[in-house]
């Protein structure tokens, strides 16, 4: 067990202690961990838009995923001051945690909530769930930890398994319990070892293939820096492997990502929207709504980057 140097931190009261050990309990499990803004589920850091490109990011905006990590010594450093909930990164920790919601305030009466959707799920597949760790959030929702399966990387979904169930897995995490919001804490429900994911949940987890589409190569030019390039390679193709239901939503956070490396002089704008212009059609979008979303979000970036000075 990792103890808690308490002698080189300053004073601090006993839920800062208490988000501390929460953290590093979930990284002895080899389970990643980001911190969350104080009370909230919201990553700390900066987001990709305002990416200063230093330290880092100096080869392009590292994620809260990727910022992830189980050492000790740096979530004590990033502890050390401030009470920061606790997130575990699902996909890095090889995990697939099925949420389930409650029903939303409004909904109609007698609706499923996340759990009564599981349960007629495994009815109609005739199957059961095995016993598995479990966090009760703190709307009464619960979290349902799984082991994920090798050999590929299974995305996160949102009711493709049935009303108010989501899942989190690469490209996504979880609070951990021991954080806590306005509206309550999260706690250990059930501490049974994590179970494997059932393998007759896998098939409905896999999007639908797609035929394969791909971009064509960049035209490299002098007046693309290095930073600038990545960015864009990553963002286009991230617009291409999304499905549908969050294209044109993917499509405009890349543009706006790649807006500042227009406005600071470092990719010319037409390299940009060709290029974006071609992973969304690759992604099924219309062409006409590619170039909308596209000329949208790098009119708004550009306008409202901040100098690359002050960045």
């Amino acid at each position: 067990m990792t103890l808690i140097n308490v002698t080189d931190m300053p004073l601090v009261d006993l839920d800062h202690l208490h988000l501390l050990a929460a953290a590093l309990c979930a990284a002895e499990r080899g389970w990643p961990v980001i911190p969350l803004h104080p009370g909230t589920k919201r990553p700390a850091g900066h987001p990709e838009r305002s990416c200063p490109g230093t330290g880092r990011c100096a080869d392009g905006h590292r994620t809260p995923e990727q910022r992830a990590t189980t050492d000790p010594q740096l979530i004590q450093a990033a502890w050390a001051r401030t009470a920061y909930n606790v997130g575990i990164a699902t996909g890095p920790a090889g995990l697939l945690v099925i949420d389930l919601d409650v029903c939303k305030p409004g909904e109609e009466e007698g609706a499923p909530d996340g759990a009564d959707s599981l349960s007629a799920l495994c009815e109609r597949a005739g199957e059961d769930l095995p016993p598995t760790y479990q966090v009760r959030t703190p709307s009464g929702g619960r979290h349902l930890y799984f082991t994920a399966p090798p050999g590929g990387r299974l995305p996160g979904s949102v009711n493709r398994l049935g009303p108010h169930i989501d899942t989190r897995a690469w490209g996504g995490y979880v609070v951990a319990p021991g954080s806590t919001t306005p509206e309550g804490a999260y706690e250990v429900l059930d501490d049974a070892p994590v179970a494997a994911l059932p393998h007759w949940l896998v098939p409905l987890l896999i999007e639908p293939s797609r035929p394969a589409a791909t971009l064509a190569p960049l035209l490299v030019r002098e007046s693309v820096t290095r930073r600038a390039q990545a960015a864009l390679e990553r963002e286009a193709a991230a617009v291409v492997c999304t499905g549908e239901g969050g294209r044109n939503t993917r499509l405009l956070e890349g543009a706006r990502a790649l807006g500042r490396f227009v406005a600071w002089g470092e990719i010319p704008r037409d390299v940009v929207e060709e290029a974006f212009q071609a992973g969304g059609e690759a992604a099924g979008l219309s062409a006409a709504e590619c170039r909308a979303t596209i000329r949208s979000a790098l009119d708004w970036s550009i306008r409202t980057c901040r100098p690359r000075d002050a960045a």
